[in-house]
């Protein structure tokens, strides 16, 4: 794509020109880190519409966590528009990483490792990300590793999380953003089983286009986040809401995830009415929405930690991540469900921050940390992979 090329081309240059105090010699022969000082990555993600540049180091300090939103760009195509969004990527990543530099206090030549997502995303935008990280680390002689995104949602709560509540391994995670609902069982840092996932849309997705079905604005977090919003009106503000019948849990015993169910439940609600909606019946099949999302999320985890009991595995810490984590009511829910299934033994259950719940490039610093600190990284010419499930990080 020539458009492309010559827009990866015109970042390069706007890239290095943003970098300052940039050593004149690097050799490209590296040695595992052994000294006291703590290890510091640039990480850099773009898989779909966010911008991001972030310094962490490996006393897990995150010195730096840059992220360029583009929610105005896209709110007019009802979801990411692929080439607008590459566009924007290409403008907006030079200045994301001079600014992460500059927040973290440090210069470019102070940066021991650079990493990057390689994928699962979309390919263009992945391809912003990548070439920035391979050209600086080429021209700087800087170490390279390439992070699985899905990974790096998981392993997040290893990096804000208080060391004494560390989740412990084995534990669950359940991964719930725009692209992907999975729960997985997390052996290792680079270990995963996938327990369940969704037999069509993702929770992000329905979220996003009930949103869009209900006429709510973006507003400056996306449609998901204005979708919670509606759901947290005061009653003592509201007239009487109308009676929505609940929303069933699709699969009922199987470790299977359908939100495209749940939003064909709402789109079919909405053509059966005879008027256009008002604010009240808004608020209220918003709410029925939500709920029923939480109580499939709910129903899906207790029947696999059932699962696993009935394996000999009593897990005791579940992680979850992705963007859609930074719902509140979703977090009660799930505390609640936990609290009710092992109300005799107490599950952990880890959020990452919410600024850090949505894409950010501290996540992918941080999950190719212990590939640095072990000397183990990739060549410049490592590829991308826009497809890659989380089962075969090391293939």
């Amino acid at each position: 794509m020539p458009i492309l090329e010559s827009g990866l081309r015109r970042q390069n240059v706007l890239l290095l020109r943003a970098l300052r105090d940039v050593p004149r010699t690097a050799h490209r022969t590296f040695r595992a880190h052994t000294g006291r000082r703590a290890f510091t990555v640039l990480g850099f993600e773009s898989s779909a519409d966010d911008t991001c540049a972030a310094v962490v180091t490996s006393s897990r300090q995150i010195l730096s966590n840059v992220v360029v939103k583009q929610y105005d760009l896209h709110e007019g195509f009802g979801g990411i528009h692929p080439s607008v969004a590459i566009e924007a990527h290409q403008r907006n990543m030079p200045g994301a990483v001079r600014m992460a530099l500059e927040q973290a206090h440090i210069r470019i030549h102070d940066v021991d490792g650079i990493a990057f997502t390689r994928g699962p995303g979309i390919g263009g935008c992945l391809s912003v990300g990548s070439n920035a990280a391979k050209s600086l680390a080429a021209a700087l002689g800087k170490p390279l590793v390439g992070v699985h995104h899905m990974q790096a949602h998981a392993l997040t709560p290893l990096l804000t999380t208080p060391t004494t509540d560390l989740p412990q391994f084995p534990f669950l995670t359940l991964l719930i953003s725009g692209g992907h609902t999975l729960l997985l069982l997390a052996s290792s840092l680079t270990s995963f089983q996938i327990l369940a996932t969704t037999a069509d849309a993702s929770i992000g997705r329905a979220f996003d286009k009930v949103a869009r079905a209900l006429g709510l604005s973006w507003g400056t977090r996306g449609p998901g986040a204005a979708l919670e919003e509606l759901c947290r009106m005061p009653n003592d503000e509201l007239e009487s809401l109308p009676d929505i019948h609940p929303f069933t849990v699709p699969m009922p015993g199987k470790l299977a995830f359908s939100f495209a169910s749940l939003q064909s439940s709402v789109d079919r609600h909405i053509s059966l009415m005879d008027e256009p909606l008002s604010s009240s019946h808004k608020i209220a099949l918003a709410r029925a929405f939500q709920t029923a999302a939480a109580r499939q999320l709910c129903a899906k985890l207790t029947l696999s930690l059932q699962n696993l009991e009935l394996k000999g595995l009593n897990v005791r810490d579940v992680v979850v991540s992705g963007g859609v984590a930074s719902n509140i009511f979703l977090r009660e829910r799930l505390r609640a469900a936990l609290d009710e299934y092992s109300s005799d033994e107490h599950i952990s259950l880890h959020f990452p921050p919410l600024e850090l719940c949505t894409d950010n490039a501290a996540m992918i610093a941080w999950a190719s940390m212990h590939r640095f600190l072990a000397g183990d990284y990739d060549d410049y010419t490592v590829g991308l992979r826009a497809k890659w499930s989380i089962e075969d990080i090391r293939v």
